[in-house]
């Protein structure tokens, strides 16, 4: 999977790509991460990205000619999908996470300010939101997406069956949410309270217990 990264702060995604499995699916060659500066693409000296809105109105646009040239610039791959992050975007979720993980090349677009000129839309497949509340820009949101497609794909993860029963799983129910996990120690101390884990977890039997995980599951 390669993902293309379109931004003007790189900088952004440097502990990113150095941190956790993403690091480790880096070196493996599982993924690839290619950040593009959209600066690079300006005409002026002072590497302009933004401008007043035409009609008035108040904060700065990103321009579109330096994101188109960023875009053209990019190796056109046959299975490819472009993003534009964005809150007034579809909400992005596990189903969505499963539909990206089946194209090679995923290019993400990160605004700023109040937002990219709207013609913008005429080079896109689709607009994704992460939440709905406004980011500073598309960065962080290009970062959750990322990390929760890459996750889906073969052997990112050391221990395949970690997705069987994970919350949102697809393949069995996009609602579902995971039932409580503890571990050692058995019994949690603060003060004069005792926080113990479920009897049921340290009987051994093993009915019992996958009984109690699908009652504690929602």
């Amino acid at each position: 999977m390669k993902f293309d990264v379109l931004t003007i702060f790189p900088n952004l995604f440097d502990s990113f790509k150095k941190e956790s499995l993403i690091s480790k699916a880096l070196k493996n060659k599982i993924i690839s991460i290619n950040i593009i500066d959209i600066r690079n693409f300006t005409s002026d000296k002072h590497k302009t990205v933004d401008d007043t809105p035409y009609g008035g109105g108040a904060g700065m646009l990103m321009k579109i000619e330096p994101i188109y040239k960023a875009l053209k610039s990019l190796k056109k791959e046959k299975d490819r999908r472009i993003i534009l992050l964005s809150p007034g975007g579809e909400q992005f979720t596990q189903k969505k996470a499963v539909e990206y993980s089946k194209f090679k090349n995923l290019v993400f677009i990160c605004g700023r300010y109040e937002g990219i000129d709207a013609r913008i839309e005429n080079f896109i497949d689709e607009k994704i939101s992460i939440g709905p509340y406004v980011l500073n820009g598309g960065e962080v949101a290009s970062m959750v997406v990322m990390e929760s497609v890459s996750r889906l794909l073969p052997n990112f993860l050391g221990n395949k069956d970690s997705l069987n029963e994970e919350t949102f799983n697809e393949k069995e129910n996009a609602d579902f949410v995971e039932y409580p996990q503890f571990t050692r120690p058995e019994i949690f101390k603060v003060g004069n309270k005792q926080y113990k884990v479920p009897e049921v977890l340290l009987s051994g039997n093993h009915k019992l217990i996958e009984e109690w995980k699908k009652k504690n599951s929602k």
